[in-house]
């Protein structure tokens, strides 16, 4: 008899354990072809509410640990990240449609967070502050949340899952991730399967893939005590009412609409290439995109054609059969809503400079030029390769048309002008701002978020990640007891 050679994670669910899900079997598709690449099992609501309950029983234990216990499972989880680069690497070119370079930058930048969450559980837990009552020793310290859900998306499925992950486990957490369905093997499967080799002790990390109603038992779920959401404004709308009404914690990281302004004293040459990596990376399908290319009108002729040649240098194609820039939009509809937002706004008067026709799942670098605010690739997130670039004749109007969008994530700015820059950076409405860079930034170790309808004010990274996974409780102590008037 042959032996099953079939990977633990095949058709199956992890509570701890592997089991089969209670939801729909799913296909999971290869951009790229079209191709099944395998059958997805999906949970369901009762999955969720198992989950919930046996993440609920292994919390109270895992926080009881000794601070350098779970350090070491956290390092061992770095190295597993490492030592397995290949087979996740692979999972995320064929079901994301990320070209290799993008696939390992994802897996690098992720065992960085992994060694961050390591260090964290040895940081002090809280401060004594002084009391006016003799003899009161007033402790404030932080303390686990308890269940955290966590739901991924499919863009970086792998650093933006474990973002979340990572740290509130490094608090004492118990977790529960949902990844999305065209992403569960490399972004939920994959990383189940090295959380449980690390040694992480059996029901605090729980993987159950699935759809919108997956995701909206989690949300619902009176046991999961905080829900950390990246994906769109729409949904995350959705999340934020909900969990508003449970008086649940959460933390909201959506979309962008974001504004590379491009001053008259820029080095052209520079900005277009921090244009072209920030409009076109991953074809366009990160929520920090540069998706307005904001260009004094000096100037807006030469940067347009410098970022078109950039943009017709780029090829197009399956990243894992050849080397290529742009790999596949991640579906259909979205290529479809791309070519939809594209022909639109031509329809409206803008002017198609490189790109703009659509093969199947696969659209080239665009560049757009006389874009006005009335057109749809202005004021919608295209999450698609295209950069429109509209014009202005002051700092003060540049300002205004990026505080324009309600949207308020990411933002840079070109000048020779550090001090210009700057003082323009400090009144634009993004929770980031790079300057004489691109917008598609990320450090582990610095606090991430957007303003407006990017995100309700929520950080991840560096410190901020002990205030998003944990709560804080006040203590104090008397040595005696008091005598109170009554």
């Amino acid at each position: 008899m042959n032996q099953d050679t079939s990977p633990r994670w095949q058709q199956r669910i992890f509570f701890g354990e592997w089991a089969a899900g209670r939801g729909d079997a799913v296909p999971v598709i290869e951009p790229a072809t079209g191709d099944t690449l395998t059958m997805l099992a999906t949970a369901s609501a009762e999955d969720v509410a198992q989950a919930a309950r046996l993440a609920t029983e292994a919390q109270s234990a895992w926080a009881a640990l000794p601070f350098d216990r779970r350090a070491a499972v956290l390092r061992k989880v770095a190295q597993l990240l490492e030592a397995r680069a290949g087979e996740i690497n692979q999972w995320n070119i064929r079901e994301c449609g990320s070209i290799p370079p993008k696939a390992e930058w994802e897996l690098a930048a992720t065992v960085e967070q992994a060694h961050m969450a390591a260090a964290m559980p040895m940081q002090a837990i809280g401060e004594i502050f002084p009391s006016s009552m003799p003899g009161r020793r007033n402790y404030w310290q932080r303390v686990p949340i308890g269940v955290v859900g966590v739901i991924a998306p499919w863009n970086f499925p792998i650093l933006l899952g474990l973002r979340s992950v990572l740290p509130a486990l490094a608090m004492g957490n118990a977790v529960i991730l949902k990844p999305d369905v065209q992403s569960a093997i490399c972004g939920g499967l994959l990383l189940a399967e090295l959380f449980e080799d690390a040694g992480l002790p059996k029901g605090v990390l729980h993987v159950l893939p699935g759809g919108p109603a997956t995701g909206d038992a989690l949300v619902r779920h009176p046991a999961v005590k905080m829900i950390s959401f990246t994906g769109s404004t729409a949904v995350g709308r959705q999340i934020g009412e909900t969990c508003g009404r449970m008086l649940k914690k959460v933390a909201l990281e959506l979309g962008g609409n974001n504004a590379m302004v491009i001053l008259d004293d820029a080095d052209l040459e520079s900005a277009a290439s921090c244009a072209a990596w920030g409009a076109f990376l991953h074809q366009g399908q990160i929520c920090m995109q540069a998706g307005r290319h904001i260009v004094h009108r000096k100037i807006a002729g030469r940067y347009a054609d410098l970022l078109a040649a950039r943009a017709e240098a780029l090829v197009v194609g399956n990243p894992a059969t050849g080397p290529v820039h742009l790999g596949p939009l991640i579906n259909d509809r979205q290529a479809t809503r791309v070519a939809e937002v594209v022909e639109r706004s031509v329809a409206q008067g803008a002017r198609v400079l490189a790109g703009g026709k659509r093969d199947g799942r696969f659209y080239p670098a665009t560049v757009l030029a006389d874009v006005t605010p009335e057109m749809p690739a202005w004021d919608e997130e295209i999450f698609g390769p295209v950069a429109p670039i509209t014009v202005f004749d002051t700092d003060e109007e540049a300002v205004a048309l990026v505080n324009s969008s309600d949207y308020g994530l990411s933002a840079a700015v070109h000048s020779a002008s550090i001090s210009r820059a700057l003082a323009l950076a400090a009144r634009l409405k993004a929770g980031m701002v790079h300057i004489n860079d691109q917008t598609v930034n990320n450090e582990f170790q610095v606090p991430f978020g957007g303003m407006g309808i990017s995100g309700n004010g929520s950080r991840f990274g560096g410190p901020a990640s002990f205030e998003e996974f944990c709560q804080t409780q006040w203590v104090s102590v008397m040595d005696r007891g008091i005598q109170y008037p009554f």
